[in-house]
Order: C-alpha cells, then structure tokens, then sequence
C-alpha cells in the first residue's frame, strides 16, 4: 500500500481512482496529475516505481491544493464561522436542519434526527 496524504492508495485500482480516494483530489484533479506526470490512467499503483511516487508527490504539493486535514479544518472553520456572526445558515447547521430552505414538515426525516 502507497500511503500519500493521510491516505491509503490501493493497489489494486488504476491511479486514476486511487488518487480519487484522497480527501480533496476529485476526478478533475486526478486526471490533471496522470496527465501532467504523462501516466495512463489506467496504470495500477503497484507498478509504480519509487521515482514516479516521489514526482506523484511532489506535483501534487506543487498544485497547492487543500487535501485532508487542511481542507476538513477549513470546513470546520467556515461552520464555526456562520455559528459566531449568528447567520441564518450557521443556526440551522446547528440545530442539524437543512440549510438551504428546504422543507421540514413532511421532508428531511434525516435531518431532524436528535441525535
């Protein structure tokens, strides 16, 4: 297993879907990489050489992309933020209702959940 980015890349999958699997890299993003690196997306991770690893990495680093950690605590932050200024949308992300207007009454069973 190639561990990259707080996550696990399974060797089995082509490269393309392994680097879906990291929290942040979607399939636009993955098909920009194989792409600039001139891999095939179909390319299985367990024939990647130590050296295509490393220029996998350092391309992704140089893309400047929020990936894992850094994306969920901006998550967090922006939540906490609509929370702090007593926003609309803050409160019912809150409460755990939907946010966007969306009906309550019959609807959203999910989202009324206590939990």
């Amino acid at each position: 297993m190639i561990y990259l980015f707080e996550s696990e890349l399974v060797e089995d999958k082509s490269l393309f879907f392994a680097l879906i699997q990291i929290y942040g890299v979607g399939k636009a993003n993955s098909l920009l990489i194989c792409k600039k690196l001139g891999f095939s997306k179909n390319l299985k991770t367990k024939n990647l050489s130590k050296e295509q690893i490393n220029r996998l990495i350092n391309l992704i680093d140089s893309l400047d992309l929020d990936l894992a950690s850094e994306l969920k605590k901006l998550k967090l932050l922006s939540a906490k933020k609509l929370l702090f200024i007593k926003s609309y949308k803050g409160l019912r992300k809150n409460q755990g209702l939907p946010i966007r207007g969306q009906r309550t009454h019959t609807n959203a069973r999910t989202a009324r959940k206590r939990r």
